[in-house]
């Protein structure tokens, strides 16, 4: 299968792009001096922190910044949700871009002239567009492994292509069942690359697998919905129900990809709501492993310890948002943590070794679904270990016919959105939605529950007015530090860099903030939304900032006015004025 790249109207083969090949040595070095100029993974680095320490573009003079570069990008055809919305976080090594998208497609840019994002080559994953299929296209980003680029498909595959020439070195089926596919980005550990099953809410079974990264040969696998017999199946209660397969169809989804801390050899993976998502009385019980932080040995994927923030869930309180990996002092003892912006609109941090509960804040304005957490366990107070179904603050919603309107929003809070940690200030930080919807429960009887079609068991919808905030929260004292108020829910999520937040917007602005108290010092309106985070690189010594934008505007529905909006996808790219 051949790749090629468009040069003055004329078809060419790539050639001649050697560089070095991505190591695990590269990857655990990459937020050092010697990478400091690379974004080799989606989060940066292996613990998410999505922290660049150049520092040239500085609050000093981050009002100079300007549009330099831009390409344009495909994958605008939809699919049975329509039209994909660019979620993806490129890629830089030694001045070429790899970027995906909303297909899962991977794309090369040269940008060493540093005048222009030029194609090199678009590489063919043979994926079928049928406009028929009933998926949610989205793809958060690519791998850089060896000589290839990985990506994960909506159609359950994974592929690798050679990242000189764009050809397809191997191709594998990773998701095998109806309704099974990937929307996160795979994650390389060594010789491994980790996946996660993404379509929980389509009646499907959650599992996280490690493949070979140079044959895409399967070496292991957890499911987070335990079958009967093994441990945490006595959480799902199908048996009471009637229906005892329930747990077949429970969720657990994996749709963003892991950290992962090379001294422990542990990843952690977040894990999306049961399903179906507002009806607990199909599925009683707690529900593991869903709504958790799971943490695996990555060398043979056994679960060494877990975290459920919400069992029994109702509320569409996915936990799949990253794991922040942090150093810091808690209460005068130095402390290795996982650091988390729940869904649930909770902070949580947790030790990252044992899962044990340290502390949390709510960051969102609003929040009524629990009157708060039990600071020996880390549970809602509310929470019943003896109940079948829990009934958290607001109530249960069941199907005689209650309802309930919940705050965060059914989306967060902070959903699947990037979050960063700035080590030099001790800050986390997050973008979200600041709003609640209303719930209510539509009774589905087992034998209409077909694999591969969407199973929410009610509806979920907004209540209100939908706004967004950036919070930057310190994890050494669990304090909010700031809170930036915006007029639309931000959905591309952020990125940190010396004494700079940065963020785009859902009316295409994208802006850089103040670290500190996140007054905004700069922003530039380049007319297409963002979904997606930026990184910032070096190319002959020179700093920029990129991002991707464009496809539907995924506000729909939280801002009226933002719901039609579509736009070309793009790769925008931005330099100080010379």
């Amino acid at each position: 299968m051949k790749s090629h790249y468009l040069i003055a109207g004329l078809i060419a083969t790539a050639s001649g792009m050697a560089h070095a090949e991505v190591t695990m040595e590269r990857l655990l070095a990459a937020g050092s001096e010697e990478e400091a100029g690379n974004w080799l993974m989606i989060g940066k680095t292996f613990d998410l922190n999505r922290f660049s320490s150049l520092d040239q573009i500085n609050s000093g003079n981050v009002e100079n910044l300007r549009l330099v570069m831009a390409a344009p990008i495909g994958g605008m055809e939809p699919a049975g949700f329509g039209i994909g919305a660019m979620q993806t976080t490129p890629l830089v090594d030694d001045g070429f871009l790899y970027l995906s998208d909303p297909w899962g497609t991977p794309y090369k840019y040269d940008l060493t002239s540093e005048t222009a994002a030029r194609p090199v080559w678009i590489c063919d994953t043979g994926i079928d567009k049928d406009p028929s299929q009933g998926i949610l296209l989205a793809n958060r980003g690519l791998a850089l492994s060896g000589n290839n680029v990985i990506s994960v498909l909506p159609d359950g595959r994974v592929v690798a292509c050679d990242s000189d020439t764009g050809d397809v070195v191997w191709d594998a089926q990773v998701a095998t069942e109806v309704g099974e596919g990937f929307t996160n980005s795979p994650q390389v550990v060594g010789d491994k690359i980790i996946v996660g099953q993404s379509y929980g809410d389509w009646a499907t079974r959650g599992w996280i697998a490690a493949i070979d990264a140079n044959s895409g040969e399967e070496l292991w696998r957890f499911y987070t919905i335990p079958e009967p017999g093994e441990p945490g199946s006595e959480t799902w209660l199908c048996e009471q129900t009637g229906n005892p397969d329930c747990w077949k169809t429970g969720g657990g989804a994996a749709w963003v990809a892991g950290s992962y801390d090379p001294e422990s050899n542990l990843v952690f993976w977040g894990t999306g709501n049961p399903v179906p998502m507002y009806d607990p009385e199909y599925r009683p019980g707690d529900n593991l492993y869903t709504n958790s932080t799971v943490a695996l040995d990555a060398d043979t994927g056994e679960l060494a310890w877990y975290f459920q923030y919400t069992p029994g869930d109702y509320m569409d309180y996915d936990e799949v948002g990253p794991a922040l990996l942090v150093e810091t002092n808690i209460d005068g003892e130095d402390r290795k943590v996982m650091a988390r912006f729940g869904r649930n609109g909770i902070f949580y941090t947790l030790d990252r070794n044992s899962g044990a509960y340290i502390n949390s804040v709510a960051y969102v304005g609003n929040l009524n679904w629990t009157e708060g957490i039990d600071s020996k366990t880390g549970l809602p107070i509310e929470y019943d270990p003896e109940a079948d179904l829990q009934s958290y603050a607001i109530g249960r919603i069941t199907r005689a016919g209650d309802t309930a309107t919940t705050c965060p929003n059914i989306q967060g809070g902070t959903n699947f959105f990037p979050t960063a940690y700035n080590p030099e200030l001790g800050l986390a930080y997050a973008g979200g939605i600041e709003g609640c919807s209303d719930l209510s429960v539509r009774a589905v009887d087992p034998d209409d529950v077909l694999p591969g079609n969407i199973f929410i068991g009610g509806a979920g919808v907004n209540s209100g007015e939908q706004t967004g905030s950036i919070n930057a929260v310190n994890v050494s004292t669990n304090t909010i530090e700031a809170t930036l108020n915006t007029p639309y829910p931000l959905y591309g999520g952020v990125m940190a860099s010396a004494d700079l937040l940065w963020a785009g917007h859902l009316d295409g602005t994208f802006s850089a903030y103040n670290a500190s108290n996140l007054e905004e010092l700069w922003s530039m309106n380049v007319g297409t939304s963002f979904s997606a985070a930026p990184i910032t690189f070096l190319v002959n010594g020179t700093q920029y900032v990129a991002i991707t934008g464009g496809g539907l505007g995924v506000g729909g529905g939280l801002a009226p006015e933002l719901s039609n909006m579509q736009a070309a996808n793009m790769l925008w790219v931005f330099a100080l004025d010379s």
